[in-house]
């Protein structure tokens, strides 16, 4: 299977993830959609961590964007803000103070000690002029731009004529993020502004990410623990513990891990998180892979003893099954008749359930009873609950996050199974992993029953026929 496998003992921003799958073989051609819909150019660069040569993702602004930050910094230029909260600042603890991502830009002349968030950026003691011009004129659009409901920068994202799988994918990650900062503050998604994550530089790491990885059109994306750093930060609220309270928010929904260290320092921006908790798996270490190719993704830190990158692998990694979001819905019944037990496995799957399972059970005062599980989408689950509901008149139903289950990719073939020179045509189901690698055969019951009864044959050897035509194929 092709795979991309993230290690991330150094943590994850969205400009590292940028040039870690520039560096691993994207094309960059592939972010011109970006550059067409906002006024922002990706400068893509190398540079050196540790020994390491990685390489570099800044996101500019151009034209009208540019030149409107131009006059925001120049307004600005002759105040000092070094202790300025943005007391209007409503989400100052999370991407407004990563959208610059924490590693993205080195800037020897600010101050690091305390990871100041009381601005726009982890990694800034910010001054406005110092946001203003690198030496080639362009403007960097960290932060730059207004502030922008959840549902503007959808419209933003539904604007720029994207393909409809990167489309979604980008959308996804939104959500994650403002789910993440309504948690943190008690809001609602529709209600929820982002600050920086809806800024033109968080839209262009996120879609750039997105199309990135459609243009390398890998199979699966999986990640190590993912590494947060740790300390204090200070932010227009007050002091916190890294991670910060929406890469807390957002690693409590994702498949893999977090971890603290190695540094003392902010590594894991919610924007990264975001990204990975949406595209990758998590595994505890790197699968086994034959690598074939190896990026590494710079951020903006500078540490003694520890490259500052995203590694990235990509590589055919061994088949396995397929990774199915689902969710489990169960309850409890003392009082359902046989008759509609016997019919919840084709009332729940006409609602959207993907298997059913009635196990019995003893119920309080020692009654008979039964336990009835059900798997669905979670996108079904609450439409599936209110049909259990309707159907066995329980007064609740639970559901378990079960997050995922891994599955057989399956197929149908049509066996001709000859008896007395007649030929009977009986479905076998073929199971594989997602390389494809078939590890078993199953005849169908229904028609193998039927050829059975027509036939004389057992049921067993009718089965056993069918699936030996098709297996030696």
């Amino acid at each position: 299977m092709d795979t991309l496998a993230f290690d991330g003992r150094m943590g994850a921003s969205g400009d590292m993830l940028l040039a870690s799958l520039l560096a691993v073989g994207a094309d960059r051609d592939a972010l011109t959609p970006v550059e067409d819909a906002l006024d922002v150019e990706y400068r893509v660069g190398e540079t050196t961590k540790n020994g390491i040569a990685a390489t570099t993702v800044d996101v500019l602004l151009t034209g009208a964007s540019a030149d409107e930050q131009r006059d925001h910094d120049h307004s600005h230029a002759d105040h000092d803000h070094g202790d300025d909260d943005h007391g209007d600042d409503e989400h100052g603890d999370h991407d407004q103070a990563h959208s610059e991502d924490a590693h993205s830009h080195e800037h020897s002349d600010h101050q690091h000690s305390n990871h100041s968030h009381d601005h726009d950026h982890a990694d800034h003691d910010h001054s406005h002029a110092d946001h203003a011009d690198d030496e080639s004129g362009h403007t960097h659009a960290e932060g730059a731009g207004p502030t922008r409901s959840y549902a503007e920068v959808v419209d933003i994202v539904e604007s720029m004529n994207l393909p409809a799988g990167v489309e979604s994918r980008a959308l996804s990650i939104f959500e994650v993020l403002g789910e993440a900062e309504a948690s943190v503050h008690g809001t609602d998604l529709t209600e929820t502004h982002f600050h920086e994550v809806g800024a033109d530089d968080a839209i262009a790491d996120v879609v750039g990410v997105c199309l990135l990885l459609d243009d390398l059109g890998v199979e699966r994306v999986v990640t190590t623990p993912v590494a947060a750093g740790s300390g204090d930060v200070a932010m227009s609220h007050g002091t916190y513990p890294i991670p910060a309270p929406a890469v807390a928010e957002i690693a409590g929904q994702a498949d893999w891990s977090l971890r603290g260290g190695p540094v003392e320092a902010e590594l894991l921006t919610p924007t990264g998180a975001a990204i990975l908790a949406t595209i990758a798996e998590g595994v505890p270490e790197l699968p086994t892979l034959d690598v074939q190719t190896v990026g590494y993704g710079a951020g903006g830190y500078d540490f003694p003893e520890h490259p500052n990158v995203l590694r990235a692998l990509r590589g055919d990694g061994a088949g396995g099954l397929r990774r199915d979001e689902i969710t489990v819905l169960e309850t409890n019944l003392d009082d359902a008749t046989p008759e509609v037990l016997g019919s919840l496995q084709e009332t729940l799957a006409d609602a959207g359930a993907r298997d059913v399972s009635i196990l019995p059970a003893t119920m309080k005062k020692s009654r008979p009873g039964h336990l009835v599980k059900v798997i669905t989408k979670p996108v079904d689950a609450e439409r599936v609950a209110r049909k259990l509901a309707e159907e066995t008149g329980t007064l609740g139903v639970r559901e378990h996050g079960a997050g995922h289950r891994w599955v057989a990719e399956r197929e149908f073939e049509t066996a001709e199974v000859a008896v007395d020179g007649e030929s009977f045509a009986v479905p076998v189901k073929i199971a594989s992993d997602v390389d494809g690698t078939v590890y078993d055969y199953s005849a169908e019951y229904d028609d193998a029953l039927r050829v059975a009864r027509e036939t004389g044959l057992s049921l067993r050897e009718v089965c056993r026929r069918a699936e030996d035509a098709v297996r030696d194929e």
